[in-house]
Parts: C-alpha cells; structure tokens; sequence
C-alpha cells in the first residue's frame, strides 16, 4: 500500500522503517475492541505514508530531481501482480460501483483529503462525505467473508 501511495522504492522502505518504529512505540494504543491489529497496522502505514508526501521535506526532494529520476515507471512499481492481493481485494474493489470505486481510490491509494477529493471532482464536501461513508459500508460488506 505504501508503494502505491509513494510510488517510489526507495521513499517506501524508508516510510516502512517510520512505520514499524510508530507501531514498536504505540502497541499500548492498540486496542483489541476496535479491529484487528493488521487493520490498525494498515492505518499506521497509510497515515504515515500520506503525511510523508504532505512533508516539506519531501516536497523539495521532488523539486531537486531531475527529470528522468521523477518520472513514474509503471511496470517498476505495479503492484497489480497477484502475490500483493492474496485476498483478491481488486476484485473485491471492482465489484464496487464505479462512483464508490472512484472515491476508494482517490482517498486510500493517491491520499487525497474529502476537502481535495471535493475540489477535484467538483462536488460538495457534505456530498463525498455521505459516498465515501456509503463506499466504506459497503466495502465492508463484501470484505466481512475475508475475516
């Protein structure tokens, strides 16, 4: 998840290197009632991941890159092989209206805010609330036989 959120090798092993010291420092706040700990784990990752991009930091790496190295590669980075979904979640995905789908996306794998998601497809804040909480339900459901 954190590859397809940086898109980068090398920023990705260095995100799982934050990640797993964050969940080392904050087990104490897991908590059982919640979700399962690999839900909480993703959390961590995806979070960390995002925050990563938002960073100044980062932000000037991209502007001090040369072209060929900023380049996204496609084939380098796909994770569309099936030994990275072994519950099937793209098909799972696929079986999600294409508005749902689009929103899941948007959120979870490119990071976007609902704030951004609203600016992007042009619709009001309220409104990607009430999909991506009714994409989310629904998401749910069809995952609840891979528990």
């Amino acid at each position: 998840m954190i590859l397809r959120i940086v898109q980068s090798k090398e920023y990705t092993e260095e995100i799982i290197q934050d990640v797993f010291v964050k969940i080392w420092n904050s087990i104490h706040q897991y908590d059982v009632s919640k979700g399962r700990f690999y839900t909480w784990m993703i959390n961590i990752a995806r979070n960390t991941a995002i925050d990563y991009l938002k960073s100044k930091g980062f932000q000037n790496q991209l502007k001090n890159q040369s072209l060929p190295d900023f380049v996204y590669d496609s084939t380098e980075l796909s994770t569309t092989n099936d030994s990275s979904d072994y519950i099937g979640f793209a098909n799972v995905l696929e079986s999600l209206e294409t508005d749902k789908k689009e929103l899941i996306d948007l959120a979870y794998y490119q990071g976007y805010t609902q704030s951004e998601i609203s600016e992007k497809l042009k619709i009001p804040l309220g409104t990607v609330k009430t999909k991506m909480r009714n994409a989310l339900m629904k998401l749910k459901d069809l995952l609840k036989d891979y528990q």
